[in-house]
């Protein structure tokens, strides 16, 4: 099963619009994640036509049409494997330690709002995973996003894909 994370999209307000490398590798994911801050419903309402799954949450800079569609926290099983999908998780020291204790019933978090590229395990194996923002590198040199596979209740293949500077 492959996989695309996403985040921070900030469409319009950031971007004009997402940027073809990410909108390809959406067409080639069996699941797409994102962890808010779209701020406009039209990217939602793109993704979700044009994905085969979509599991997404709403961010800190989404309006009232966009937490009326999406919740809070998104939980969902993949092959096994248990996705939690949340936008914040508050600072970066004692992440995974926190994280554990408030997702126990999750084996990968999917998170965003910082706009930094973030891989890390807490203890008992959580597995804490942050694609960047595909329009707003803010101080990262790159804007970014994530694939991944999970086959077998394992997830394996997590890549961290640059974008090119916008034109």
């Amino acid at each position: 099963m492959r996989l695309l994370l996403t985040s921070d999209t900030h469409v319009p307000t950031r971007a004009r619009h997402l940027p073809r490398p990410l909108l390809d590798a959406v067409d080639e994911a069996d699941v797409v994640l994102h962890a808010g801050d779209w701020t406009d419903t039209a990217t939602l309402d793109l993704l979700q036509a044009r994905s085969r799954r979509l599991v997404a949450v709403h961010g800190n800079n989404d309006g009232p049409a966009l937490r009326e569609r999406l919740p809070l926290v998104a939980r969902v099983e993949l092959q096994g494997l248990r996705f939690g999908v949340v936008h914040e998780t508050g600072p970066a020291q004692g992440r995974e330690r926190r994280c554990a204790a408030q997702f126990p019933d999750v084996d990968v978090l999917v998170f965003g709002h910082s706009h930094i590229p973030w891989d890390s395990q807490a203890p008992g194996g959580l597995r804490l995973l942050n694609p960047g923002s595909p329009t707003d590198r803010r101080r990262q040199p790159f804007a970014t996003y994530l694939t991944a596979r999970v086959a077998e209740g394992r997830l394996t293949d997590v890549l961290l894909h640059r974008l090119p500077p916008r034109s």
